[in-house]
């Protein structure tokens, strides 16, 4: 088994899950604000399976969708981190990014920092080529972190396959980085 590994940044800690985090992730995942970009919100049953798959997937490859802590205080905030997307994507294979917070931590510049973090241990750690990131067109939000991050915007845009034809949600845009445009933020 690969060493897990944790990833400090000068407010955050980004680190294995633990069974105290389930409880605070079931409540993000319920909030409707934070979910509006995706399919629904979760069950608590739905959250903690996607907390497990997390921390199942870091023990088993040393990275992934990290715990996201606030370290002054150790509060759980959410995850950031690193994916291989399970379905198929038009771009696949690829190691995606991603974030997901609590609204509490939000406009605060962290899931720039994370991410930021994250795609340095991508190219340094992993030697990852490319690391993209996808989101909902009408998710303006995560659009901005891709930005603040360097990343660049595809011309065209996708259809999820996860979400059904007609679904408000299903044209996504992407982003992609390389390590060349990670040091150019």
């Amino acid at each position: 088994m690969p060493a897990i590994q944790e990833i400090e940044t000068e407010r955050l800690l980004l680190r294995q899950w633990k069974s105290t985090d389930f409880p605070a992730f079931a409540q993000l995942t319920s909030d409707e604000e934070v979910m509006q970009f995706f399919p629904s919100t979760l069950s608590q049953e739905e959250s903690r399976a996607m907390a497990q798959r997390c921390a199942d997937l870091i023990a088993g490859r040393g990275w992934g969708f990290w715990a996201a802590e606030d370290k002054a205080s150790g509060t759980f905030m959410g995850f950031i981190g690193l994916h291989v997307p399970a379905v198929e994507l038009p771009f696949s294979p690829c190691v995606e990014i991603g974030w997901r917070l609590a609204r509490a931590w939000w406009g605060k510049g962290l899931a720039t920092e994370g991410a930021r973090a994250a795609l340095q241990f991508a190219f340094m750690s992993l030697s990852l080529e490319e690391v993209v990131s996808f989101t909902s067109v009408r998710n303006a939000r995560s659009e901005a972190v891709m930005r603040r991050l360097g990343m660049r915007r595809d011309a065209a845009t996708f259809e999820h396959p996860s979400l059904p034809v007609g679904h408000p949600l299903r044209e996504h845009c992407l982003y992609r980085s390389t390590a060349a445009s990670l040091t150019a933020a």
